[in-house]
């Protein structure tokens, strides 16, 4: 399928966005993509962001939001994008090294709090996305987080799943929660090496999503919202069929599972929305300040939602002609 993506056109990106086409859709040899990742951290998008980081090691002076936010402007202007959390959450995606943040573990843990109840920075606090983004920064910078690993086993619902809200009373699980704290748990495991401790949960969290073809109601079998339908990349907290998939396709090789075939519906999606030319459109913008933009403009082909959509099919597609790690 590899012929049917615009290779060149991806390949003609930032260095973030490069090595991932090297090493998911092309197959170069390790030490090639390896050198192009080692790029990020001193070029382009990954050099811009680590440069605005403060000698607190904070972004924006903030945890979750940029210090001094107005709170009350989050409604007609979205939410700021800047803050520590989702800039430490970007480098790490684009494969920034942790070496690049040395000592940034020890800032945070020294002065950043967090905006519910002035809680300590590592420990997370009550929302399930942001402590699945925290476990996942904090095992990729060296911070200890095990606390949050236990948080999670305590907090998840009877259906399977996980939901943010859980702190104002649901009793049921959220497709964005839930997916957001299946990759924590995910990098989990891949860090530590560790299955025995959050396998039976992470595998549970998926069953939530698979019972439900990744966008269905059980109840109904209808379509859960459009939003599950969109794409647009960053991901942010959004989910998506696609961001669904691509965590799916991550966890697939690293357990050695084939995928699932419940998931063959939501694949069909993300093959749909793919365009004549090979690409896949930037369907919004989640509104909200950032620092810079990664990404295509509204209604034009999007060069990351390209690179996920491409190897989710070809990981796809490849299982089922039997080849190894989805290639073909």
């Amino acid at each position: 399928m590899t012929a049917k993506v615009p290779v060149e056109w991806l390949l003609d990106s930032d260095p973030a966005l490069r090595w991932q086409v090297e090493r998911d859709l092309l197959d170069l040899p390790e030490p090639t993509w390896a050198a192009t990742r080692a790029r990020v951290g001193t070029e382009g998008f990954g050099a811009r962001l680590l440069a605005l980081q403060g000698l607190d090691g904070q972004w924006a002076g903030g945890a979750f939001f940029p210090a001094g936010y107005d709170f009350t402007t989050a409604e007609t202007a979205g939410q700021p994008w800047t803050a520590t959390t989702w800039s430490l959450s970007s480098l790490r995606e684009w494969g920034v090294d942790a070496s690049a943040l040395a000592g940034t573990a020890e800032r945070l843990a020294a002065h950043a709090r967090w905006e519910y109840d002035d809680l300590p920075y590592w420990g997370g606090e009550v929302d399930c996305c942001i402590n699945s983004w925290t476990l996942s920064n904090g095992l990729w910078l060296g911070a200890d987080v095990d606390g949050i690993v236990d948080w999670f086993l305590e907090h998840r619902m009877d259906d399977g799943g996980w939901n943010c809200e859980w702190v104002v009373g649901s009793t049921r699980s959220s497709f964005h929660s839930t997916l957001n704290t299946l990759k924590g748990l995910l990098d989990y495991e891949q860090a530590t090496g560790d299955r025995q401790r959050v396998r039976e949960a992470r595998l549970a969290g998926q069953e939530y999503l698979l019972a439900r073809s990744l966008f269905r109601r059980r109840t109904t079998a209808e379509p859960v919202a459009a939003w599950a339908l969109r794409f647009a990349y960053p991901f942010r907290w959004y989910y998506s069929v696609l961001n669904a998939a691509d965590y799916f396709r991550s966890a697939s090789l690293h357990d050695g599972t084939p995928p699932d075939p419940r998931m063959g519906e939501a694949v069909e999606l993300v093959r749909a929305a793919r365009r004549d030319d090979g690409t896949w459109e930037q369907e919004r913008r989640h509104p909200g300040e950032v620092w810079f933009e990664v990404d295509a403009p509204a209604g034009e082909a999007s060069r990351w939602l390209t690179l996920i959509g491409a190897r989710v099919l070809r990981w796809w597609d490849g299982s089922a002609d039997g080849l190894p790690n989805g290639a073909g």
